[in-house]
C-alpha cells in the first residue's frame, strides 16, 4: 500500500513537472513573438504547409459527416413527422461540436505528426544545434512560425469542415431525400445563434488550435535525437493532443455551453 502510494506521488510529480516545462516552453514562444523580426516568410510558408495540404482532407471529411448526420437525422426525425427541422439538427451539430472537434483531431493527425517529426528530425540531425552555434535561436527561428500557423489554421479549416459539411447535409436531405431546401436552410437559420452557436464554434477552433500547436512543438523539440525518440514523439503528439483536445471540449462546454 505505501509502495503504491509512493508510486502515484512519483507519478503526479512526474505530471506537474511536465506541465512546468509546457508552461516554460509557451512562454518562451511568446516571448521571442515580441521581438523582431516576425519572420512572416516563414510564417506564411509553415501556413502554406499546415493549412492550405490540409484543405483537401478536410473538405472531403466535411462533406462525409455531414452526409452520415443528415442520412441518421432524417431516418430519427422522420418518424416523429419532424424531418422539417433536419437543417437544424445538422447546421448546431456541425457548428457547435462536430466541426471544431473534428477538424482539430483530423488536423493532430495530418499536421500535428508532421510538426513534430520535422522538428525532431531537426534535433536528431543537430540542425538545431547548428542554429544555436550560429547565435540563432530554435524556438524563434523554427517553432515560432510552425506554432503559430497551427493556431491561425485551425479556425479557418474548421470553418471549411463545417461549410463542407453543411452541403453534404443538404445534398442528402433536399436531393435525396426530397425535402424542400428553403424549408432546410429556414430551419437552419432560426436554429443557430451567432454569439452563442457561432462565436463558441470560433473559440473552440482557437483553443484547439493552440492546444496542438503546443504540444506538436513541444514534443519535436524535446524528442530523443535518436529515430525511435521521434517516432516516439510523433506517436505521442496524436495520443497526446487528441485526448486533450476532447477533454477541453468538455471543459468549454461545461464552462460556458459552448
Amino acid at each position: 500500500m505505501t509502495a503504491a502510494v509512493s508510486r502515484l506521488g512519483r507519478s503526479a510529480n512526474g505530471v506537474i513537472d511536465e506541465l512546468g516545462r509546457i508552461a516554460g516552453f509557451a512562454a518562451s514562444i511568446l516571448l521571442v513573438t515580441l521581438k523582431p523580426p516576425l519572420r512572416f516568410g516563414e510564417f506564411w510558408t509553415e501556413l502554406f504547409k499546415i493549412g492550405v495540404l490540409s484543405i483537401l482532407i478536410i473538405c472531403v471529411s466535411g462533406v462525409a459527416v455531414g452526409m452520415v448526420l443528415s442520412l441518421q437525422g432524417y431516418t430519427t426525425l422522420v418518424r416523429f413527422g419532424a424531418e422539417n427541422s433536419l437543417g437544424a439538427v445538422v447546421g448546431l451539430s456541425l457548428i457547435r461540436e462536430l466541426g471544431p472537434v473534428l477538424t482539430a483531431l483530423l488536423a493532430t493527425g495530418r499536421a500535428g505528426s508532421s510538426v513534430t517529426a520535422e522538428i525532431g528530425t531537426m534535433k536528431a540531425t543537430e540542425q538545431l544545434d547548428g542554429l544555436r552555434m550560429m547565435a540563432i535561436n530554435p524556438v524563434d527561428y523554427v517553432v515560432r512560425p510552425k506554432a503559430w500557423a497551427m493556431a491561425v489554421a485551425m479556425p479557418l479549416l474548421s470553418a471549411m469542415f463545417i461549410t463542407s459539411g453543411i452541403f453534404g447535409g443538404w445534398f442528402v436531405g433536399v436531393k435525396l431525400m426530397g425535402i424542400d431546401g428553403g424549408t432546410y436552410m429556414s430551419s437552419m437559420q432560426n436554429a443557430v445563434d451567432f454569439r452563442d452557436d457561432v462565436a463558441g464554434s470560433l473559440l473552440k477552433a482557437v483553443v484547439f488550435g493552440v492546444l496542438v500547436a503546443l504540444i506538436s512543438t513541444y514534443r519535436g523539440y524535446t524528442a530523443q535525437p535518436t529515430s525511435s525518440g521521434v517516432s516516439s514523439a510523433t506517436t505521442s503528439t496524436v495520443v497526446i493532443a487528441s485526448v486533450s483536445v476532447l477533454i477541453f471540449d468538455y471543459i468549454l462546454t461545461a464552462l460556458w455551453g459552448v
